[in-house]
């Protein structure tokens, strides 16, 4: 059953349906918008207490909704000065070590770091051996992304690719999964040194955006297209929002060797908050 869900998956104009879907989602105050909420927050347990503005009503489009802003306090800082704060709401898909140039996916994947940052090797280099974590967001999460540590901007990359879902299920059957979606590629330089968020986009995610630039995958981009920022002083302390999900997905944080120590309960398919303590400097 798995495996024929997947290859619906293969079937499907994952981009024209993501667009269409999106483009609904975007519509303000469309016919029914009350009703398909209503049904998501019930469908998906979302707990509207932890909202800013908490009467579903109140969204003027499912996407207003779905990128719901959190009340004050709701995600206090946990990690300390020299500790790596979780950078989103989820669940840990896989934490490991990068070895021989490729991340870890699930039994009989894997992924290569290169492909991933957008297939520069000058990119992949201070990265190789490093390491990295892959949370999932899922329907009922916070779907806005924060800084695990402060950084300076350096380095934009959007890659296009495939709309395959994220869900754990395809996670175990399409090969490259991580390296074959459309994503962007956000690099820091941090005082430990670089740091990649990868924010990879997913079946129906309308657009990934940022802070500093706004909508990041126009539909119609082909080419990997890098943005140089060095030197523009764009500084993100840690748990400053950085991006967020137009229709959810997966974050990938990644550091270079030698520079974290992962907290002892990061472990595949464990239950993250924004702002926890995810690892601890060397």
């Amino acid at each position: 059953m798995d495996k024929l869900k997947v290859l619906a998956q293969y079937l499907l104009p994952q981009h024209g349906l993501s667009q269409f879907l999106g483009w609904l989602a975007d519509r303000d105050n469309p016919p029914g918008k009350d009703a398909v909420i209503g049904w998501f927050i019930k469908r998906y347990g979302v707990d509207m207490s932890e909202a800013a503005e908490s009467d579903p009503r109140a969204y003027a489009s499912f996407n207003a909704f779905f990128t719901r802003e959190l009340k004050a306090g709701a995600r206090p800082m946990q990690a300390g000065e020299r500790e790596l704060a979780c950078p989103v709401d989820g669940a840990v898909s896989q934490v490991g070590t990068i070895a021989d140039g490729r991340l870890f996916q699930a039994k009989g994947h894997s992924f290569s770091l290169e492909t991933l940052l957008g297939g520069s090797h000058e990119r992949a280099l201070p990265f190789q051996g490093g390491e990295f974590a892959n949370i999932y967001l899922s329907p009922k999460d916070y779907h806005r992304v924060h800084m695990p540590w402060t950084g300076t901007l350096r380095e934009m990359v959007h890659v296009p690719g495939k709309l395959f879902s994220v869900n754990p299920t395809t996670v175990r059957h399409v090969p490259e999964l991580f390296a074959v979606n459309e994503r962007v590629v956000a690099l820091f330089d941090c005082d430990f040194g670089p740091m990649a968020l990868v924010l990879v986009g997913a079946t129906v995610v309308g657009s990934v955006e940022t802070v500093w630039h706004g909508v990041v995958t126009p539909p119609s981009r082909r080419d990997v297209v890098s943005t140089p920022y060095e030197g523009r002083g764009i500084v993100l302390e840690k748990g400053a929002e950085m991006g967020r999900f137009r229709l959810g997905s997966t974050v990938i944080a990644v550091v270079p060797k030698g520079v974290l120590n992962w907290h002892e309960a990061l472990r595949p398919e464990a239950s993250v908050r924004l702002n926890q303590v995810l690892a601890s400097r060397t």
